[in-house]
């Protein structure tokens, strides 16, 4: 029955009816329009040779921002673990911040903080409680990081420094020798002061020692505190309180969280840019990056300010990145400092680029020189003897180092990068450098920056752009000019998002578009990353992040999945396809092959309001197997993933026979992702 005639018969019906008929003639119009939309045919010939492509495009870019890594992705839950917080930081701050006294029972204490005889001097101060009288308890609590999570059950390493000072009150009390023991009870409690479990700690003497044990959960809490309780009158000294959670990614000491850790896992990425961003170069010369300062004992390594307006304890270091690096599969990409700040140090932006004197480049270009040994050189050298220490003897196979980030190109940049360029070319050729073009697509900083690489003939070029849908939209064809014959690029942080901040399904088939572009153009791009990566709720510094958490909760944005996507589904040769009518601004297309598998994998963005039809077609698929997998991320234009959402939007997985020749439908605002296997 024709459409109009069934509307015609709404009045001879009930009501009941009357909804049913107008939803089948909503679902026969939709049809109806899906039928008489254009059909967009895809022709791709697998006899013909692809273009080869980097196999390493899509990676992740991780800095220290939104509370990434202390409180984030570093599973640590104590927080000012060390002392060494500073108003310079937070206003708030002071080096006892996150701690406070416990007294119960008539006990009596005081807590100050002190310097005379450290750990370290890269770890300059440590707490004194002065336990005037024990009563029933008298210690210190820590809230860690807006509350210590534990699992009933779960198994949590402790573990502190500790020596003690005196046994009575002041310097007049009893004197006590090596032999003398003392004890300190470490208690997981709920907010109330209950007990979730406790471990009972024992050390001798005046001298610092580390002292470790293990708590298990008897309940489950996601506000728990760590308490501290000496068992003796007098004074001790306490430093570097830790507390993570056996069950870390991997089993890793010193580890990172799981939940966060698999989340990046799964994102498949070929490489992990670290430690950042603008972190690398740091708010004024003191505060740059120095990779030295971040591997060895965690008590050895230097903590300071964050230039995000935190603190970072540098626990997760080199060791930590190069292992994630490993332990999934990825190449790791270190940035180093280019010898001069952050061009916003300071108080007032953009005036704020210091360099490095020039007296201190010849050692600060060794430093570069020995991060490239740590990581690669035989156990028997100076720095792969450091690493091998760390419990990693074989090399970690660094093959690319990124020198500056962002930077504004003046000349005191100009001439310390060149140096440290040219002594990295003459003693490590094997390294690939990647330069860097300032923050934006375009500009003085952009031109300069690729000024430079041309001139030294570096590898890649670093370049950054945040951009509304339309701009990445309207610029699909941006590296289809790019000179083959000049450095590649590397696309180190880009992002789409609304006049908001937000992200969408709208940025993220933005992002999807624009993706399938850098893989018809993965000969001259060879890696991308999306950024930032992650961010702390309550803890946001920047806006977007692919992914935001709580202590808690993991909650990927619509825009993860789409890169998520991609890197599971990427090639090492791109195919050439004719897509017809070729001039369809809302379709785009890329198709690639793996030539480990043989599998064809063929992306297929849709940013029309209506689903389009496209009949596809391969000539020479007696390779591939008859049925293909594919993935459907799709939705309303404006859905957004986040905590408050109840049903969040995911790729939706399909099986359909596929052969030389068949039909697709494209849903409106869709990426596609159709897999077919080789036989």
């Amino acid at each position: 029955m024709p459409i109009f005639d069934a509307l015609k018969l709404l009045g001879r019906v009930n009501h009941v009816s009357c909804c049913v008929v107008c939803a089948l003639a909503i679902s026969t119009l939709a049809a109806h329009a899906a039928a008489d939309a254009p059909v967009t045919t895809i022709a791709i010939d697998l006899d013909q040779p692809g273009k080869p492509i980097s196999p390493d495009l899509f990676g992740l870019f991780f800095e220290d921002i939104n509370y990434a890594a202390d409180g984030g992705l570093y599973a640590e839950l104590v927080q000012n673990r060390s002392f060494e917080y500073q108003a310079t930081e937070q206003l708030s701050w002071n080096p006892l911040t996150c701690w406070e006294v416990v007294a119960r029972g008539g006990g009596q204490g005081s807590l100050d903080v002190a310097a005379s005889r450290p750990l370290n001097s890269n770890n300059p101060h440590y707490a004194v409680l002065d336990v005037a009288r024990v009563g029933d308890e008298v210690g210190i609590r820590n809230a860690g990081f807006d509350g210590i999570v534990v699992r009933a059950g779960e198994t949590y390493d402790l573990s502190l420094f500790v020596r003690q000072l005196y046994v009575e009150r002041r310097w007049g009390g009893k004197p006590f020798g090596p032999e003398d023991q003392f004890d300190l009870v470490v208690r997981l409690e709920d907010p109330a002061g209950k007990s979730l479990g406790e471990a009972k700690l024992t050390y001798r003497g005046r001298d610092w020692q580390r002292v470790e044990g293990e708590i298990t959960a008897t309940r489950s809490e996601d506000d728990a505190r760590l308490v501290l309780l000496p068992q003796t009158q007098g004074g001790v000294a306490l430093d570097v309180i830790s507390l993570f959670p056996r069950d870390t990614f991997r089993g890793r000491k010193n580890g990172l969280r799981r939940d966060l850790a698999e989340t990046l896992a799964a994102l498949h990425p070929r490489f992990i840019r670290f430690p950042g961003g603008c972190l690398v170069h740091g708010d004024g010369l003191p505060n740059m990056y120095r990779w030295k300062d971040t591997i060895g004992p965690v008590h050895e390594r230097r903590e300071q300010s964050n230039i995000w307006g935190y603190h970072q304890t540098a626990g997760l270091g080199y060791f930590e990145y190069f292992q994630f690096c490993e332990d999934i599969g990825a190449k790791p990409l270190p940035v180093v400092p280019a010898g001069v700040c952050c061009q916003n140090s300071g108080d007032t932006a953009g005036t704020g680029q210091d360099g490095l004197p020039l007296a201190e480049m010849p050692a600060y270009v060794q430093e570069v020189l020995d991060l490239v040994e740590w990581a690669n050189g035989p156990a028997d050298s100076p720095w792969g003897a450091k690493r091998a220490a760390a419990g990693h003897p074989q090399p970690f196979g660094l093959e690319y180092l990124a020198v500056g980030n962002e930077e504004h190109i003046t000349p005191a940049f100009e001439e310390r990068f060149r140096m440290i360029c040219a002594a990295l070319a003459e003693k490590h050729p094997e390294i690939s450098i990647i330069g860097t073009a300032g923050p934006s697509p375009d500009g003085s900083d952009f031109e300069q920056g690729w000024r430079i690489a041309n001139d030294l003939q570096l590898a890649l070029v670093d370049e950054h752009y945040y951009r509304s849908p339309e701009w990445f939209l309207e610029n699909l064809h941006r590296y289809d000019d790019y000179d083959r014959a000049r450095p590649h690029v590397y696309l180190g942080e880009y992002a789409a998002h609304e006049r908001d901040r937000r992200t969408t399904l709208r940025s993220a088939l933005a992002e999807a578009a624009y993706m399938t572009q850098l893989e018809r153009n993965g000969d001259v791009v060879q890696f991308a990353s999306y950024a930032p990566l992650l961010a702390k709720r309550g803890h946001t510094q920047w806006n977007p992040d692919l992914v935001y958490f709580t202590n808690t909760r993991v909650a990927p944005t619509i825009n993860y999945y789409v890169q998520q996507l991609f890197g599971a589904n990427c090639g090492d040769e791109y195919l050439a396809s004719h897509t017809s009518p070729a001039d369809d601004a809302a379709l785009t297309v890329s198709a690639v092959r793996d030539s480990a598998s043989g599998d064809v994998i063929l992306k297929i963005v849709n940013n029309g309001a209506e689903p389009r039809p496209v009949q596809i077609e391969l000539t020479g698929a007696s390779a591939l197997a008859d049925e293909a997998v594919c993935m459907t991320l799709s939705g309303d234009p404006q859905a957004v993933n986040d905590f408050n959402t109840r049903k969040p939007l995911t790729p939706v997985e399909s099986t359909f026979a596929v052969g030389e020749k068949f039909d697709y439908e494209a849903a409106a605002h869709s990426l596609n992702v159709i897999r077919i296997p080789a036989k």
